[in-house]
């Protein structure tokens, strides 16, 4: 098992394969580079082990990681967040800005 902790402050540890990145409640990633390299490793790992992606509440964050997830397996950046809110929970990426990162996410990184 592997896990995403998608946390403002470092969450206790556990006793599996887990990584914590900062991301406070209703906002974003404080190191987007270090997301995309996370929320990659955990799409990558998906395909032979469980991975669990989790926040505070589960809508905000996690529906944002899902949806950044989605745009890696394929669905439109601009199809994403209805895709996660259809598929997981309506109430998933909850902000404007967790919306625009999502949208952004499909735009590969410059350099």
């Amino acid at each position: 098992m592997f896990a995403v902790h998608l946390q403002g402050k470092q969450p206790p540890e556990v006793p599996w394969d887990a990584r914590w990145l900062r991301w406070p409640d209703f906002w974003l990633p404080t190191d987007r580079v270090a997301a995309r390299q996370l929320l990659g490793e955990a799409w990558a790992r998906a395909a032979t082990e469980r991975v669990e992606i989790a926040c505070g509440g589960g809508f905000g964050r996690t529906g944002t990681a899902l949806a950044c997830l989605a745009v890696l397996d394929g669905v439109p950046a601009g199809e994403a967040v209805a895709y996660v809110r259809a598929h997981y929970h309506r109430r998933a990426v909850e902000t404007p800005w967790q919306r625009r990162y999502v949208r952004d996410f499909g735009t590969p990184p410059a350099g």
